[in-house]
């Protein structure tokens, strides 16, 4: 395999490659980009995203089970988990954390009430992740 590596690379020497063996070298040549969107039309861009819909999830806590613990669950079993009841539970948007909160009830529905949040930047930067 080696072999015909070396045979493959040393084919054709870079003199006879240009031509005339002389080999000229330019500066690659970009488009400006335009810096000046202004902030009307920043908004505009915005807009379009903020109709998106994402998942929004609560995690309680999290544990680990042996196989036969998970094989031997049925109606009735508890599952405890490491975190305590008076912690905050985790608000997950789109799989990531992006704020914590308290559990509370309003009209016999559960809800979250937030306690604190991930900076925004970090919150809009995990969104596309």
């Amino acid at each position: 395999m080696e072999e015909q590596i070396n045979k493959v690379s040393n084919q054709v020497p870079l003199e006879a490659a240009a031509g005339n063996g002389n080999v000229q070298v330019e500066s690659a040549k970009f488009q400006q980009l335009d810096s000046g969107t202004t902030g009307a039309e920043k908004e505009k861009k915005m807009g379009i995203l903020l109709d998106l819909s994402l998942p929004v999830s609560i995690e309680l806590g999290r544990t680990n089970l042996a196989l036969k613990d998970i094989l031997d669950l049925q109606r009735g079993s508890v599952v405890e988990f490491e975190k305590l009841a008076s912690e905050p539970v985790d608000i997950l948007i789109n799989g990531r954390k992006m704020a914590e909160g308290e559990v509370v009830v309003i009209e016999k529905h559960f809800a979250i009430r937030i306690t604190s949040l991930v900076e925004a930047s970090e919150r809009v930067k995990n969104l596309g992740k």
